[in-house]
C-alpha cells in the first residue's frame, strides 16, 4: 500500500536567510526593519615621507695669515697716511702764510700811501725843515724828480714859512685798487682832510682832498710814494 502524501508534504521547503548586520547595539533603524547603513572601509591615511636633513657644508679651514707679512703692510699703511696727512698740513700750512704775506703786502701798500699824504700835507712853523725832508726822502720815481727839480724843496720850505701857518692832514679812509705784479706798483685811494691853523691858532675850515698814491716797492722790499693824481678833488 502506497503512502499517502499530503500536501504539507508536496511543498518546497523554503531556506529562511537571516539578515545580518554589523555588530554592535541594534539602531533604532534596525529595529524598525529599516537597513541600517553599511560602513564602509576608508582607505588609510599614507603616512608624510620622513623630512631629509641636510648638514650645511663648512667653509674649508682659513689658512693662517702670515703675520709678520701682515705687520709689514699694516706699518706701511700707517706710514703711508701720516705721510699723507702731514702733506695736507704742511699744503694748509704754506697757503695759510702765503696768504698772510699777501695781505700783509697789501697794508703796506696802504700804509705807505697814507703816510705820504700826511706827510705831504702835515707841517708846524717849527720842525718845517724836518717835516719837508721827511717827506721827500719817501718819494721814488716821477714824484721825486718832480721835488727835486728846479730846487722846490727849498721853495716849499719858504712857502710853509711864509704862511705863519700850521697844517694838520687826517686820513678819512684809504684802499687798495690794484698791483701792477711786473713793475711792483699799486695804486692806493686815500680820502683825507686838512685842517690849517693860522699864526694865533685860529683854525680855518677843513679841505677834504681824494688823491690816487701810486706806491713802488723796490727789489729790497722798501716802499715809497712814486706819483700823486688827483681823481676828484674833494668830497
Amino acid at each position: 500500500m502506497d503512502p499517502v502524501v499530503t500536501d504539507e508534504q508536496t511543498k518546497p521547503t523554503r531556506v529562511r536567510r537571516r539578515a545580518s548586520r554589523a555588530a554592535g547595539p541594534a539602531t533604532s533603524a534596525a529595529a524598525d526593519g529599516v537597513a541600517a547603513p553599511v560602513d564602509v572601509p576608508v582607505a588609510p591615511k599614507r603616512a608624510a615621507p620622513p623630512v631629509r636633513t641636510f648638514t650645511p657644508v663648512r667653509p674649508p679651514p682659513r689658512r693662517r695669515p702670515h703675520r709678520v707679512l701682515v705687520a709689514w703692510v699694516s706699518a706701511a699703511a700707517a706710514v703711508l697716511a701720516i705721510g699723507a696727512l702731514a702733506g695736507c698740513l704742511t699744503v694748509l700750512v704754506v697757503q695759510h702764510r702765503q696768504a698772510g704775506a699777501e695781505q700783509a703786502r697789501d697794508q703796506r701798500f696802504v700804509d705807505t700811501a697814507t703816510q705820504t699824504v700826511v706827510n705831504m700835507f702835515s707841517y708846524k712853523q717849527d720842525n718845517i725843515d724836518e717835516s719837508v725832508n721827511r717827506f721827500y726822502d719817501q718819494t721814488s720815481g716821477p714824484l721825486r724828480g718832480m721835488l727835486g727839480a728846479n730846487n722846490n724843496i727849498e721853495n716849499l720850505k719858504g712857502l710853509f714859512r711864509s704862511t705863519n701857518a700850521t697844517s694838520e692832514a687826517v686820513v678819512k679812509g684809504a684802499a687798495l685798487e690794484a698791483i701792477d705784479p711786473v713793475t711792483d706798483n699799486a695804486s692806493v685811494l686815500v680820502s683825507v682832510r686838512v685842517t690849517v691853523a693860522d699864526i694865533d691858532g685860529v683854525n680855518k675850515p677843513s679841505m677834504p682832498y681824494r688823491l690816487r698814491v701810486i706806491v713802488h716797492e723796490d727789489e729790497s722790499g722798501r716802499m715809497t710814494g712814486y706819483d700823486l693824481k688827483y681823481p676828484n678833488g674833494g668830497n
